[in-house]
């Protein structure tokens, strides 16, 4: 036992030595609880961002940013560079946009308020458009 003693005691103060080196240069970890609304907002400029590309992928946009001679790779890099407020608010108001499709919704409520505007002067006794309004 003395013998394996004295040949276990310069390993093991060598075996000490090299986890000493080993741990020295190595720094501590500093953690830090990361807020909800930081995680958030990268997921939402993320979002916002392939959104735009995604939107600028389209045939009919692309034709339209050379119809107005945009080339659409110079579109594309300026998307790239964009903060991510600005992505944010860009895909936000592209989201917001109507696409053309509000005519028929404007038309029906004009026709509707032209309507009642008429219906009103036919029941007050100023025209008689419609014969179903009894005026006195």
């Amino acid at each position: 036992m003395k013998r394996f003693r004295q040949i276990l005691k310069p390993v093991g103060f060598f075996l000490a030595i090299f986890v000493f080196m080993m741990s020295g240069p190595c720094q501590s970890v500093v953690a830090a609880m990361i807020g909800t609304e930081a995680v958030i907002d990268s997921d939402r400029a993320h979002n916002a961002r392939e959104y735009l590309k995604t939107f600028l992928a389209r045939d009919d946009v692309k034709t339209a940013l050379v119809s107005q001679g945009i080339d659409p790779l110079e579109a594309q890099n300026r998307i790239d560079s964009l903060t991510d407020e600005e992505a944010r608010r860009v895909a936000d108001q592209l989201d917001q946009m109507p696409a053309g499709g509000g005519f028929f919704a404007t038309l029906l409520i004009v026709v509707f308020l032209v309507f009642v505007i008429l219906l009103v002067t036919d029941i007050t006794g100023y025209t008689d458009i419609f014969p179903f309004v009894k005026s006195k």
